[in-house]
């Protein structure tokens, strides 16, 4: 198959992150998991004090610090400065924190020149918010996942309960709404659809079904 690059955008708990790895594996192109890269900075400006709205500060987290990634057999792992952080950017702190580091156009512009790079060759799966409209803007396959937010707040339930992290549900979807209302309006980078990304509503949907979707998609593109 040709070396495509492939972005998937969605809101939180539209299952990009899942799907997009289930892609890359099946592909063998390179994963690249966007939101754990702003997780992690967010992670890092909690561990140093530095207030969500400290531009400044935070890309002097982004230039002083480094965010890495390893394919394990458990899946994709996440490294501050070496260290695992996998479990830690998971905590509902870093998850109702990370939109507010995400909207800053300084944080953005150094995530995204990040992200550019690693898609440059092509041979890549990147999902995220931004990633067909500012990351990967000529990317030849473009999907945009929706779902109701009541589906989305069990999805997120659920993986918490898996990861036993205690969390109520209604505040789970109050938060998943409030992250809808950041990451919709924010000024730099907001969460829409491409003009030329495909939208798939995962609502009633499972996993494979949703892959399979995709996989049509990509190999329509490829042809």
């Amino acid at each position: 198959m040709k070396q495509l690059s492939i972005a998937i955008d969605g809101p939180a708990s539209s299952g990009k992150s899942t799907v997009a790895k289930i892609l890359a594996k099946k592909l063998d192109f390179v994963y690249c998991d966007t939101g754990s890269m702003y997780r992690a900075l967010t992670y890092l400006a909690i561990k140093e004090g530095i207030d969500f709205q400290d531009e400044a500060g935070l890309v002097a987290l982004i230039l002083n610090n480094s965010i890495s990634f390893k394919q394990a057999e458990e899946g994709q792992l996440v490294f501050v400065n070496n260290v695992d952080v996998t479990n830690e950017i998971r905590q509902p702190d870093v998850t109702n924190g990370v939109s507010f580091v995400a909207m800053h156009a300084k944080v953005r512009s150094k995530m995204v020149a990040l992200q550019q790079e690693i898609g440059r060759l092509g041979g890549v799966v990147m999902d995220g918010r931004d990633i067909g409209t500012a990351v990967l803007p000529n990317a030849e396959v473009k999907i945009f996942l929706v779902a109701s937010v009541q589906e989305r707040a069990e999805r997120r339930y659920k993986e918490n309960i898996e990861k036993g992290i205690t969390t109520d549900f209604d505040t789970l979807k109050q938060e998943i709404e409030q992250r809808d209302h950041v990451d919709s309006t924010r000024e730099v980078s907001p969460l829409v659809q491409a003009k030329d990304a495909i939208k798939i509503d995962t609502t009633g949907m499972n996993i494979e079904e949703v892959v399979l979707a995709i996989e049509a998609i990509i190999h329509s593109k490829a042809e």
